[in-house]
């Protein structure tokens, strides 16, 4: 059974709590993954995803199904990101209080660490010529596979409507981009 699959049914049981720690820690890796794409920076990544989490743990109980739990999960996943990019976030200057959310975002980020380094050295100087909207249109469409209604709901998650047609030009051209600067740098063959 998939996380979602596992998640939803906790939902059904009416089981709150346990559906967080089942979305946290199957989702959690690669959530942590498109947050430190998307910020380039470890600690600003951390924040997020412990924003992430907090909101999550938080929030499971108002989800409302209207789309698939891992797009709602990424929404929120965009939101921490882009709440920690603004000055407001930084100028709190406090970590949330450590609660169970907190500790399970800590376990995840742990074991992720390590295996994220060496992939993510190797892709590091592609993705600094990326917008976060780029990447997060890339994260979303390859590594998550989420159809592009669901990454049009993500990307409007902002406040200004994202039209799927209008994606997938931008992705048309951001993979043309990507692949001519790619022979240019040396990564392909």
């Amino acid at each position: 059974m998939t996380t979602e699959g596992r998640v939803q049914k906790l939902l059904a049981a009416g089981d709150h709590r346990g559906a967080a720690s089942e979305a946290i820690r199957g989702l959690g890796p690669k959530v942590l993954g498109y947050l430190r794409s998307i910020l380039r920076d470890d600690e600003d990544a951390a924040d997020a995803f412990s924003h992430f989490a907090e909101d999550l743990w938080r929030g499971i109980g108002g989800f409302r199904g209207e789309s698939s739990f891992k797009t709602w999960a990424y929404k929120l996943a965009w939101c921490a990101a882009m709440h920690v990019r603004s000055d407001a976030w930084k100028r709190l200057g406090r970590r949330l209080e450590t609660g169970e959310a907190s500790r399970l975002a800590d376990e995840v980020r742990t074991r992720s660490v390590v295996r994220d380094e060496k992939q993510r050295r190797s892709l590091e100087r592609l993705r600094e010529a990326l917008s976060a909207e780029e990447q997060t249109l890339l994260f979303l469409r390859l590594d998550q596979q989420l159809d592009w209604n669901e990454v049009a709901e993500v990307l409007s998650a902002g406040g200004t409507a994202v039209e799927p047609t209008a994606l997938r030009k931008r992705y048309e051209r951001l993979k043309e981009r990507l692949a001519k600067m790619a022979r240019e740098q040396g990564l392909t063959d």
